[in-house]
Parts: C-alpha cells; structure tokens; sequence
C-alpha cells in the first residue's frame, strides 16, 4: 500500500511538472497569431509590418506581379501576409475583399486590409500599418507607404477587412 501511495503521488507530481512547462496559448483581443505558434500585440504586428514594408518600398509597380521584380497591390499583400503570417490569401483584390469581416475605418488595427475603388481602375488593396499608413504599390512609385487622410484615399474608400484574429 506504501509503494503504491508513493508511486500516485510521483505520477501526479510529474504529471504537474510535465503541465506547468505546457504554454497554453489564449486568443485575446489585440493579438494576432504568427506561424511558430506565438502571438504578437498590435504594436509588435505594426513593427513587423513596417520592416517588411521598407523591404519591398521602391518595388516596382507590375500588374500581376508578386515578387520583388514588380508586384500589384492584392500580389504584395498576399505575399505580405504570406510571409509575416503564413496566412495564404486569394491572388485579386476583389476576392480578398470577400475574406475576413468587414470593420469599420474608425476600429482599423495594423494587419487590416484597406480596399479603395478609384475611378476607373480596378479595386485596389493595401495593408494597414496603423497610426494612419497603409503599404500599397502605385502604378508611378511603386511600394510605397500612403496614408489614409490623404484626399485621394480618403475620397475612394471603399471598405476594411480584419484578416488576422484578433
């Protein structure tokens, strides 16, 4: 009866070690996951997302690129999203603007796609930064980094969608 009581009690205390060093990950408002399994804050995201931002700045603009020779808006925010969150997104924007859920311009977080209808053209997407930037490609700079309350972007808003859980 000894050996067996002794016995229980090594299991249960190997069993508390053994949970104790088992991170349990909680969603909560503000994070986002990334693809090792951790979670970053808004800022932390916001950070990421302004390296890569300056990594693909002077890109040029190549309709139906995705790469660093010449990508479009909706190639760069799939590549974007790829890479910092392994999270694999449609090719146009268009079908991007389909995923997620639609939030308001008012409760935009850095990660948020941004959709603009300008005149004439095609949708287009870019990658909230926060603080008021986005990441986009124009046709005349290539990658570059606008913000929202600019005239010409404020005027042709069209829609937000939260991609990452947040």
């Amino acid at each position: 009866m000894r050996l067996s009581r002794w016995f229980l009690t090594a299991c249960l205390a190997i069993l508390l070690v053994a949970g104790c060093g088992h991170k349990q990950v909680i969603q909560d408002v503000g994070r986002a996951p990334h693809p090792g399994g951790t979670f970053f804050q808004d800022s932390e995201i916001e950070q990421q997302l302004r390296v890569a931002a300056d990594r693909w700045r002077g890109t040029p603009h190549r309709m139906g690129g995705s790469d660093r020779r010449g990508v479009d808006c909706s190639g760069l925010v799939q590549r974007m999203y790829q890479d910092l969150f392994g999270i694999q997104l449609p090719r146009t924007a268009r079908q991007q603007s389909a995923r997620g859920v639609r939030i308001k311009r008012s409760k935009l977080k850095p990660g948020d796609l941004v959709f603009f209808k300008p005149p004439g053209k095609l949708d287009h997407v870019g990658i909230y930064l926060g603080r008021g930037d986005f990441v986009h490609t124009s046709s005349r700079r290539g990658v570059t980094v606008s913000r929202l309350e600019a005239s010409y972007w404020k005027k042709h808003y069209w829609t937000a969608r939260r991609i990452l859980p947040m």
